[in-house]
């Protein structure tokens, strides 16, 4: 994997990223049936990258966005028993570059962004019935 590279995202990705963002959508469409037909986006790429408690990386092959994901410290509920947490989303390999462990280093790449801000507590959310990603979380 030697054509892999995995880098903290810069606003000149955000059209890659948008690329991306629709190929997230399309696969989670078969377990939403409330998302809008057209013009559905889910991020605001700028705002992640600028905020100062986010991390947006992607992950290049031959200098192309193939994958991506985001780290977010954000304050937990007051119900739980730590302050704050890591939140984990946008996490994504277009379909050729699944079953390599790309999404296990993903994974790993923002749960070492998080560690290093002192949280330590990850959430994520996921779909119950997209059983192939809960496999990929259950592996990293």
């Amino acid at each position: 994997m030697s054509d892999i590279n995995i880098r903290e995202a810069a606003i000149e990705d955000v059209d890659s990223l948008l690329v991306l963002e629709q190929g997230i959508i399309d696969s989670e469409r078969p377990y939403d049936r409330f998302l809008k037909e057209n013009n559905v986006t889910y991020y605001d790429f700028p705002e992640l990258i600028s905020d100062a408690d986010s991390y947006l990386m992607v992950v290049e092959s031959n200098d192309r966005i193939v994958g991506s994901g985001y780290a977010q410290a954000r304050v937990s509920r007051p119900c739980h028993v730590h302050d704050q947490h890591c939140y984990l989303g946008f996490i994504y390999l277009e379909p050729e570059f699944r079953g390599r462990g790309l999404g296990a280093s993903i994974v790993e790449d923002l749960k070492q962004w998080g560690l290093n801000r002192g949280l330590s507590h990850f959430h994520l959310n996921v779909y119950s019935d997209n059983k192939s990603a809960i496999r990929a979380y259950e592996k990293a």
